[in-house]
């Protein structure tokens, strides 16, 4: 197993600054940068981190992306007095030049280049690059919105090029839309770009038709191109979790990308003056731990926008640290998705519908259910305490694996965990999920659309993942949905399995100790009355629940339940609801 995450900073990138007095740009400025480093230092993150040094991307590195025309007019502005370079600068949108920024400008894409060459040959896992200039609005031939040269961009076609990369995950979470990454892949089948973006009906910075839900790309990159524009200020964790479960997630397990780039601009945090969303730093936490497990763990974050001095350091040390593999905080302030929101999400997932099987019947209902839920009230108790460290989880988990022979030996090994759980607490009500569907499309999009929405909302203390006597739960399917239940209850999990399952239990306990699960092959088509129960189920339930809405209607009654799960991929006819 690949181990390590990297960590890439050199303070040459703090030596450039606005000469001018410019109000659109006095926000982009060094301290940005030495306040996240000097954070990971104080936190102890960065003795964690393999550090990497930083190269200059070469010419023809730059040239991936970038027009000849345009590097040959950047190269002269180290020579430039203060009035060129003021006149220069006028010639783009919302960006400055400074004597120092084409050699700072080099290191931000090197610096992104020897991330992705530090994880495609396994030097370490995963990594974040500190950079600047930011890079997700600069263009063909043209700078933009602070950035000189697309790091990311640049990243892609590198990795794709020298690796020989199928498919590769762009994923943007800036408050920007980053138009430069768009039209660079806008019709490129191999590349997925995925934005969230403060959009207010055009009205928001860069102001783009282009930014809109209905851009989804061009000839045969249609349908590999996916905006959210937020329309108000003031989308919060839940708004965040609920595009990831019922857009992007499903999207991108069924694209299978080989690596994952993203786009990390933190002005999308709470306190941010270009953003002024409410998102706290935690949730980056999750957003960073939702994406772990796509393209076996190859994730390289590359820092973006970030404007609030206090936030940004925030936020880049949650990222930091889930990449190292720490439990997750407890996800803050969780309600329902606000009505924008959810028309935003709505209006994503029609125009995506075409393009992607996972959203094929998303939003439809159907009269036939074979996905079965079950509600099973009975009395149960936070076992927190139990696992203080990774090795006390993985050493609790394996006693109990060794309980279950056969049916009535599991009951007995639950019947015991329950006894063991009554005698520490009383009072609390545990539920029981049973996902059953015939296939592996139907039962991951299961857990993107069911499980991972309900357990956000729920906010466990525990989970209890049994492998049912019966289950055809493929092992790496099996892996997956370990490694996303660490979402919650910062990580603590016991999982239950029959002894006949040893040789899954290694790469179990790798995977609840925060190694990234195997990859998938590309998802095939769920089956449509798999995919049609689950949104009648989800319908039903979305009442009670509100991160399993998706179009913001009203859905009837439902009773609460939650959080222990029971995953198998039996058949299933359709019993009752309630």
């Amino acid at each position: 197993m690949k181990m390590g995450t990297a960590l890439i900073y050199d303070e040459e990138m703090t030596k450039y600054k606005l000469l001018w007095v410019d109000p659109a740009c006095k926000i982009e400025v060094p301290e940005r940068l030495t306040v996240s480093h000097e954070a990971l230092v104080r936190t102890g993150l960065t003795d964690r981190c393999v550090s990497i040094p930083v190269r200059e991307a070469t010419d023809a590195d730059i040239l991936l992306v970038h027009s000849e025309e345009y590097l040959e007019a950047v190269k002269k502005t180290p020579y430039m007095t203060l009035e060129d370079l003021k006149e220069f600068t006028l010639q783009y949108g919302d960006v400055y030049f400074h004597p120092n920024i084409y050699h700072c400008a080099k290191l931000a894409a090197g610096a992104a280049l020897q991330l992705v060459d530090s994880v495609m040959t396994g030097k370490v896992r995963n990594g974040m690059a500190l950079v600047r200039p930011p890079g997700h609005h600069s263009m063909r031939s043209a700078a933009n919105g602070f950035c000189v040269f697309n790091n990311v961009a640049i990243a892609a076609r590198y990795a794709k090029q020298k690796y020989g990369l199928k498919r590769v995950l762009i994923v943007d979470w800036d408050i920007h839309h980053g138009q430069g990454v768009q039209f660079c892949f806008e019709d490129d089948p191999s590349v997925l770009c995925f934005s969230w973006h403060r959009y207010e009906h055009q009205k928001f910075w860069p102001q783009l038709r282009e930014s809109e839900y209905d851009n989804v790309g061009k000839e045969k990159g249609a349908g590999f191109n996916i905006n959210v524009p937020w329309n108000k200020v003031g989308m919060e964790n839940s708004d965040y979790l609920s595009v990831f479960c019922h857009v992007l997630l499903p999207v991108a397990y069924e694209f299978c990308p080989d690596l994952v780039l993203v786009c990390a601009g933190f002005d999308s945090a709470i306190g941010d003056p270009e953003g002024e969303m409410c998102a706290t730093p935690d949730i980056f936490a999750h957003l960073t731990h939702l994406l772990m497990n796509l393209a076996g763990g190859r994730l390289c974050a590359v820092l973006e926008g970030g404007y609030n001095l206090t936030s940004l350091p925030q936020s880049v040390c949650q990222t930091v640290q889930t990449l190292l593999g720490d439990p997750l905080p407890q996800p803050a302030n969780l309600s329902a998705p606000c009505t924008s929101a959810l028309e935003s999400l709505h209006c994503v997932r029609s125009a995506h519908r075409p393009y992607w099987s996972c959203l094929k019947h998303a939003g439809r209902t159907s009269t036939e259910l074979l996905l079965r839920f079950s509600c099973h009230r009975f009395q149960s108790y936070h076992i927190c305490g139990l696992m203080t460290d990774r090795y006390t989880r993985i050493k609790t988990t394996a006693n109990f694996l060794q309980d279950a022979d056969d049916d009535s030996d599991a009951l007995t090994a639950l019947s015991s965990l329950i006894s063991l759980t009554e005698k520490m607490n009383k009072n609390e009500v545990i539920g029981c999920l049973h996902l059953g569907c015939s296939d592996m499309s139907g039962f991951l999009q299961a857990v993107f659309g069911l499980l991972l929405p309900l357990g956000y909302e729920y906010d466990p203390d525990l989970v209890l993942l049994v492998r049912m006597p019966d289950s055809e739960v493929h092992d790496s399917v099996w892996q997956q949905l370990t490694a996303l239940l660490q979402s919650f209850a910062q990580g603590h999990t016991l999982v239950l399995m029959q002894e006949d399952e040893k040789a899954c239990v290694g790469p179990t306990a790798s995977c609840l100790l925060g190694d990234p699960a195997p990859p998938l092959e590309r998802l095939q088509a769920a089956l449509p009355e798999d995919v049609e129960a689950m949104e009648r189920l989800r319908h039903k339930l979305q009442a009670a629940w509100k991160l399993l809405q998706t179009t913001g209607e009203r859905a009837t009654a439902a009773s609460h339940f939650s959080i222990y799960i029971i995953g198998h991929t039996e058949s299933l006819k359709s019993p009752a609801l309630d």
